[in-house]
């Protein structure tokens, strides 16, 4: 059991650091805004990891998996909103300066739908619950597991990214510096929509 435990913590912490489209918004939202700035869009994202993990664990996962439209629906919709977003992501300058008429981050509620609408997060998260349902017999228990583990390293992990962004804010000093940063982090948000097709 120990060891089924530390590899639940190891797997959450490789899915969650690795690039793609929470990692690469945490980033961009790191570089735009700041790191004090950004912790909305990641308590938005972690949380609705750990939900996401949590409902799999719980069972919902198999209802998404057994119903073809239902995963139609969310791969669409997930796409169309990860595009949106890249879209928004590539549009950007420089930063405005942090006066009163300064742009807003992405808040809360877009990390969450982020995250709700991901058939990669979902796909994920049915995974973990799958592997890792030998943590307990009580559906409950293996919910809040999975969803503690899961949130947990997700803010960490954005949190790093975050900081990683804000790092290249103090970088980068020109506008076509800004834009080629911009646009770089945007493809790389769309191109995290190609596997959800494979």
């Amino acid at each position: 059991m120990p060891d089924l435990l530390v590899s639940l913590v190891v797997f959450a912490v490789v899915a969650t650091a690795t690039p793609g489209g929470a990692t690469t918004l945490a980033a961009a939202s790191g570089a735009q805004f700041g790191f004090a700035r950004s912790i909305p869009l990641i308590g938005g994202i972690a949380i609705g990891l750990a939900s996401l993990t949590a409902m799999a664990g719980g069972g919902l996962g198999t209802v998404v998996q057994s119903v073809p439209t239902l995963q139609m629906g969310v791969r669409i919709a997930g796409s169309v909103y990860l595009l949106w977003l890249a879209w928004t992501i590539g549009r950007l300058g420089a930063p405005a300066p942090r006066t009163g008429a300064a742009s807003s981050p992405m808040g809360f509620f877009n990390g969450l739908l982020l995250l709700w609408l991901s058939p990669k997060g979902w796909t994920m998260a049915i995974a973990a619950a799958s592997a890792y349902s030998g943590l307990s017999d009580d559906p409950v228990r293996l919910a809040i597991l999975l969803g503690a583990v899961f949130g947990s390293t997700a803010t960490l992990s954005l949190t790093l990214w975050c900081m990683g962004g804000q790092w290249l804010s103090c970088v980068l000093k020109t506008e076509v510096q800004w834009r080629a940063v911009n646009v770089a982090l945007g493809l790389l948000l769309a191109a995290s929509v190609v596997p959800m097709w494979r």
